[in-house]
C-alpha cells in the first residue's frame, strides 16, 4: 500500500508557512505555475507526475468505497477511480478489478484519468496510476511519463523522494523532461542553491532543451527576488540558439519593468515583436503592454531601487501581477485573466490605479466591455484606492494614439454612462 506522505518537519513547516504568507511576485507561486503550465507548454509536467513504490499487486478483499450519489449508468474505467471518495483507497485495486472483469486499458486512457487527477490534486490516486504502468511492462512508459513521475512523488512524498528517484533512472531516461521536471520541484519549493546546481548540470549535458527550461529558472529568480539574473539566462538561452516563447518575454519583461527599466521594457517589445514566433497572441500582447506602460506612467528610476508601497507589496510585486495579466489577455484566456484580477483583489492591499488601468486595457482589448464596466465600479466605490480621472484619460489617449480608434470609442461610452466628469481629461 501506499504510505502516508512524511509530516513535515519544524523547518519546513516554517518555509511552507512563509511561503504561504508571501503573496508576492506572482501573489502565488501555485497560482502563477498552474496558469503558466496549462497554457504555456506543450512539454511534460501537464501530462504526468508521480511518485514512489505504489502498491499495484494482487486485487485484496478491500471494499472499494464510492460516491453514493453516482450515476449507475456511468460504468467505465475513470467514472469508477473518480468514484473514490477518500485518497487511501486505491485506484491500482480499481483498475485491476476492471481487467480481471475482461475489460481492456490503454496507456493513453491511463494518462488521460491521471491527468484529470492531477487537476483535481488528486496527486496520490495519479501516482497509482503511474505504478500500474510501471509493473505492468506492456504500457510503454514515455520520457514525458518519466517526468510526470517526479513531479507526482514531490507531491506525495516530498523532494528527497524525487531526488532518489532521479538519480536513480537509467542514463537513457534522464532527458530533457525528466531534468526539467526536477528543476520545476526546486523551483516550486525555492531551493535556489539546488536549482542552480542542477541547471548547472543540465548546461553540461548537452541534451536539447526548450525555452521552458530556461522560464523555470527565471520564474525562480524573480520569485526569490533576484530579477537581475533573469537577462543572464536569457543570454544563456540564445547563446543556445533556443526558441524564446510568449512566457519568455513575459518573465524577461515583468524582470525590467519591475525595476522601472522602462526603456528595456520597450526595447524587448520592439525585439518580441520582430521575432519569427511573433503570431496573434504576441502582438495582442504587445499591444496591451504598450498601452499598461503609457497609462500607466511607467517611467525609468534612476537606480534599480524598489519603490515600497503601502503595507507589504512592492511595486515591483504589483508590476508582476499586472504583466501575468497582460500575458493571458494577450492570449485571449479571459478566465484566467478574471482569476489573477480576483487574487489580486483578495489581497486586501491597498493596489495602485496602475493595477485598475492593467486590467481596463485588458479587458477592453478583449472586447470584454461588460466587465471593464465592472472594474471600473469596483474601482469607484473601492475603499482603499482612490479612483483616478486622469488615468482614465491617459489610457483613453492611450488608446487612440495607438490606433485603436474603436476601443477608445467604447471607452469613452462607458466612461459617460457612469456619469464621469470628462471635461478635464488630459494626456
Amino acid at each position: 500500500m501506499l504510505c502516508n506522505p512524511p509530516t513535515p518537519s519544524g523547518s519546513k513547516r516554517k518555509q511552507l508557512d512563509e511561503r504561504s504568507k508571501r503573496i508576492p511576485v506572482m501573489a502565488s507561486r501555485s497560482l502563477f505555475f498552474a496558469l503558466r503550465r496549462k497554457f504555456g507548454s506543450p512539454c511534460t509536467l501537464e501530462k504526468g507526475k508521480f511518485g514512489r513504490l505504489l502498491s499495484s499487486g494482487a486485487l485484496s478483499s478491500e471494499v472499494v468505497e464510492e460516491e453514493s450519489n453516482s450515476k449507475e449508468n456511468e460504468d467505465d474505467l475513470r467514472s469508477r477511480i473518480f468514484r473514490l471518495r477518500l485518497p487511501k483507497r486505491s485506484a491500482t485495486n480499481i483498475i485491476q478489478k476492471w481487467v480481471s472483469e475482461g475489460n481492456t486499458v490503454t496507456a493513453s486512457e491511463l494518462r488521460s484519468i491521471s491527468r484529470e487527477l492531477r487537476k483535481s490534486q488528486r496527486y496520490k490516486h495519479a501516482l497509482e496510476i503511474s505504478e500500474w504502468m510501471v509493473t505492468h511492462k506492456e504500457n510503454e512508459f514515455l520520457d514525458s511519463d518519466y517526468a510526470t513521475r517526479i513531479d507526482l512523488m514531490t507531491k506525495v512524498f516530498g523532494i528527497d523522494a524525487a531526488e532518489r528517484y532521479f538519480e536513480g533512472l537509467p542514463v537513457s531516461v534522464k532527458t530533457s523532461e525528466t531534468y526539467t521536471a526536477l528543476l520545476h520541484s526546486y523551483a516550486g519549493l525555492k531551493l535556489l542553491e539546488k536549482a542552480e546546481e542542477l541547471y548547472e548540470r543540465i548546461k553540461g549535458s548537452n541534451l536539447p532543451f526548450t525555452a521552458l527550461l530556461y522560464n523555470e529558472m527565471m520564474a525562480l529568480y524573480i520569485d526569490v527576488g533576484q530579477v537581475e539574473k533573469v537577462s543572464l539566462v536569457v543570454d544563456e538561452l540564445k547563446d543556445k540558439k533556443v526558441a524564446p516563447d510568449i512566457f519568455t518575454y513575459n518573465l524577461w519583461i515583468s524582470s525590467c519593468a519591475a525595476t522601472l527599466n522602462i526603456n528595456q521594457v520597450m526595447r524587448i517589445l520592439d525585439e518580441m515583436s520582430n521575432d519569427p514566433g511573433c503570431n496573434d497572441d504576441w502582438h495582442r500582447y504587445i499591444d496591451i503592454a504598450n498601452i499598461y506602460v503609457k497609462a500607466g506612467h511607467l517611467v525609468n528610476a534612476e537606480s534599480s531601487a524598489v519603490v515600497e508601497t503601502e503595507k507589504s507589496f512592492t511595486q515591483r510585486e504589483w508590476i508582476t501581477y499586472d504583466f501575468l495579466i497582460i500575458l493571458y489577455a494577450g492570449l485571449r484566456n479571459k478566465d484566467k485573466v478574471a482569476q489573477i484580477w480576483k487574487s489580486l483583489r483578495m489581497t486586501k492591499q491597498k493596489m495602485t490605479n496602475r493595477n485598475f488601468i492593467c486590467i481596463l486595457s485588458s479587458y477592453l482589448m478583449l472586447g470584454h466591455v461588460k466587465e471593464a464596466g465592472e472594474v471600473l465600479d469596483q474601482w469607484k466605490q473601492s475603499t482603499i484606492t482612490e479612483f483616478d480621472i486622469t488615468a482614465c484619460g491617459r489610457l483613453l489617449h492611450a488608446f487612440s494614439g495607438a490606433g485603436l480608434t474603436e476601443i477608445a470609442n467604447k471607452f469613452h461610452v462607458l466612461l459617460i454612462e457612469r456619469n464621469f466628469d470628462l471635461t478635464n481629461l488630459t494626456k
